[in-house]
């Protein structure tokens, strides 16, 4: 099982969602930012070198928002999504297809990965 974190950044009434790149597994599905945990890291760890990566933002992680088990065909994931705030950095494409701010009513209008869905309907009774 892969251990994979991942960040819900709010900006007023909408969250920040990222466009996987066309050439990787699950290739413009849309998602949280984050990735896989290292060996010797923690949790928060992993998230913070993650956004940095693939944002160049320095993220604080809060509490945890959800945490999901997911099997794909290629791997099964154990998914921790945190609260997280940017602290310092502006968003940018690093590494992901597009970024958007969406608010909850608009969750359907995107394709997500799998791994999201009991995420987002939990965002979306909220």
């Amino acid at each position: 099982m892969t251990q994979v974190v991942a960040a819900l950044i709010w900006q007023g009434k909408r969250f920040l969602i990222c466009q996987r790149p066309a050439h990787k597994m699950r290739g413009l599905l849309w998602e949280f930012v984050g990735g896989k945990v290292e060996p010797g890291e923690t949790k928060e760890a992993a998230l913070a070198r993650e956004c940095m990566e693939e944002l160049g933002v320095v993220v604080q992680a809060k509490d945890v928002f959800l945490e999901v088990v997911h099997r794909y065909p290629d791997m099964t994931v154990d998914l921790t999504l945190f609260n997280a705030e940017i602290v310092s950095g502006t968003p940018k494409l690093l590494e992901h297809a597009d970024i958007r701010w969406i608010t909850p009513a608009e969750i359907d209008g995107y394709d997500f990965c799998p791994a999201d869905v009991e995420i987002l309907k939990r965002l979306k009774s909220k």
